[in-house]
C-alpha cells in the first residue's frame, strides 16, 4: 500500500507527524511518495491540470499488476477505509477461488457467495443473503 500526492516529502513527513499520527497510533504504517511533477496522477486519471494537484483517487492493483478496482472522488469528500479494506478481502477471495466464488454487495469474510454459472440465472434472489 502506498499513498501518493503532489504533495512534497516535508508535507508528508509534516501531515504524518502532527495530523496522521493522532488519528492513526504511529502514523500511517504504509510510504507516502511525492509526485511533484503529477506524473504518476495523470497516468491514473487523478490530476488536475489546471490546479496542479491529485483528486482523491484509491486504486487496487492485483499481483499481476491488473486495476481491480479504482475509486475517484472530489477533494472535499472524504474516503472510507472500512470499505477498502472490504474490497481487498472480496478481491482476494474471488482470486483465490479462480471466480468460481463471487462476493455480492456488502459481502464480508464468513458470509454467503455466489457461484456464477446457468444455475445461478434467475436465481440470484434467492441465493444472495444479505448481510
Amino acid at each position: 500500500m502506498l499513498a501518493i500526492s503532489v504533495d512534497s516529502v516535508f508535507v508528508h513527513k509534516a501531515w504524518q507527524e502532527v495530523e496522521l499520527s493522532k488519528l492513526v497510533e504511529g502514523g500511517l504504517p504504509y510510504p507516502m511518495l511525492s509526485d511533484a511533477g503529477g506524473d504518476i496522477g495523470r497516468i491514473y486519471g487523478v490530476y488536475d491540470e489546471e490546479v496542479k494537484v491529485d483528486v482523491r483517487g484509491t486504486f487496487i492493483i492485483d499481483p499481476d499488476g491488473v486495476v481491480q478496482a479504482f475509486e475517484i472522488l472530489i477533494p472535499p469528500v472524504g474516503r472510507n477505509p472500512e470499505e477498502f479494506i472490504r474490497w481487498i478481502k472480496a478481491l482476494q477471495h474471488v482470486r483465490k477461488t479462480g471466480g468460481a466464488e463471487v462476493t455480492p454487495s456488502g459481502w464480508e469474510p464468513g458470509c454467503p457467495v455466489l457461484k456464477p454459472g446457468v444455475n445461478l440465472v434467475g436465481k440470484v434472489w434467492e441465493e444472495w443473503k444479505q448481510n
